[in-house]
């Protein structure tokens, strides 16, 4: 049997808005059904028509706005709506933050049956031109007869039709169109998938991977677009360890984390944090919260390249950085030693198989600080009592598994959660990331 019926849109009906579901729909109940509205806000009294009926919940498009929510802006950018970049726009940058932060506190304990003592203030930056990460798809359209570069559609697999980006660092603000325009003239614009764009502090890098040989001439007119634009460009013919830059280096590029003395180096796919000011911020606030002694020992596991154990190796007796990436490893030892740091040590380990974990699992931690990937850190939560930290600090990009995991840290472990937050890493989406502090009972 099916799971839902699509119909024809029902018949026109009126409808609160009664809070904002996870991927930022609206969400109206119905003769005490769940309906989610797209582009609806909490607050709000709207038209709608139901498009999808199941069995818990219905869906629906949006109709006219009757009463709209005080919190309720005009979107900045003229593709809102079409592009799945960013779903929130429309709602004031403070009340998305209040959305994100009562997302928190409701999986908190909803999944994880926790609520922290104290409730930390959103750690806030720039909310537009912040994003120095992207990756863009690149699609030569033959019913449109161009090439189209961006962000997909929302619910959509297809490239959207955008000429600029917002949220893009300001000087990459126009790159979808630029590089549609580009690609058009080159040979292989059939054979060109997707654009990688890293920013550092002093210099840029687009990858372009390239599926095909470039000719001669798309390689000219790639340089020139460099050259034009202020941009070093890098092809990737292969897997990541085949990108190279025009004329055969390796591309590296760098930020500085303000307040630490502190400047990483990185590669163009390696994982940095997309948002330069809000990583300084929040590397401020996990040592902050850290509170660890100058003759501490601290564990920083999911370390990457060294974000927060080289700010922390400045405060701390030693730090030991646990990451599963080899290469990852690799670079945060040389920028241990690029800004002579002899405190911190580095160990590659699978941090999901604790069984074969290795000899700095034996030892013992003041403090342990986490940045897990959107999976959490299950494995090693389950095992945080043998390392008998006074204080854990937890980096979450998923506040659903950060819930599961705070529930293992206060049940099994020993833990109380003193302290969360949100931290607005990305303004107009839907993620949340957020910071957590548990310490050990007495």
């Amino acid at each position: 049997m099916a799971r839902h019926r699509q119909l024809k849109p029902g018949p026109v009906e009126e409808a609160d808005i009664v809070a904002l579901a996870h991927d930022g729909r609206g969400i109206a109940r119905i003769d005490g059904k769940v309906t989610f509205v797209p582009g609806a806000l909490p607050g709000e009294r709207v038209s709608l028509r139901v498009i999808k009926r199941q069995r818990q919940m219905d869906e629906a498009v949006l109709g006219e706005i009757l009463t709209a929510s005080p919190a309720r802006v005009t979107p900045r950018c003229a593709h809102f709506g079409v592009c799945g970049g960013c779903t929130l726009q429309h709602l004031a940058a403070p009340a998305q933050l209040l959305a994100k932060q009562n997302q928190l506190l409701e999986d908190l304990e909803r999944i994880g049956g926790v609520r922290p003592a104290r409730l930390l203030a959103p750690l806030e930056g720039p909310v537009w031109g912040y994003r120095r990460r992207a990756r863009l798809g690149v699609k030569y359209v033959h019913k449109k007869g161009r090439v189209l570069a961006g962000f997909r559609e929302r619910d959509s697999p297809y490239l959207a039709d955008i000429e600029h980006c917002e949220v893009l660092v300001p000087a990459l603000r126009a790159l979808p169109q630029q590089l549609a325009a580009l690609v058009a003239t080159l040979s292989v614009a059939e054979h060109l998938p997707q654009v990688e764009v890293a920013v550092g502090d002093a210099a840029s890098v687009l990858v372009f991977r390239v599926m095909q040989s470039p000719s001669a001439a798309d390689l000219e007119a790639l340089a020139a677009f460099g050259r034009d634009h202020d941009l070093q460009i890098a092809l990737q013919p292969g897997g990541l360890d085949s990108i190279r830059l025009q004329g055969g280096a390796v591309p590296s590029l760098g930020y500085t984390i303000d307040g630490f003395d502190i400047d990483i180096e990185f590669g163009p796919a390696d994982f940095v944090q997309v948002n330069r000011a809000i990583n300084a911020g929040m590397v401020g606030s996990a040592i902050a919260e850290l509170d660890a002694g100058s003759g501490e020992r601290v564990l920083d596991l999911f370390c990457g390249l060294g974000n927060f154990t080289l700010p922390l190796a400045r405060r701390v007796g030693a730090v030991v950085g646990v990451e599963g990436d080899a290469g990852l490893v690799g670079r945060a030892r040389a920028n241990a030693a690029r800004n002579g740091i002899g405190n911190a040590s580095f160990f590659t380990e699978n941090l999901f198989e604790p069984a074969g974990f290795g000899s700095w699992a034996a030892a013992r931690y003041d403090r342990v600080l986490l940045d897990p990937p959107r999976a959490g850190a299950r494995e090693v939560c389950e095992r945080m009592a043998a390392w008998r930290p006074r204080r854990v600090v937890y980096i979450s990009c998923h506040p659903g598994s950060l819930a599961r995991d705070a529930a293992i840290l206060t049940g099994s472990q020993g833990y109380e959660l003193v302290a969360a937050g949100v931290m607005d890493m990305f303004p107009h989406t839907t993620h949340v990331e957020s910071i957590a502090v548990f310490e050990a009972r007495r």
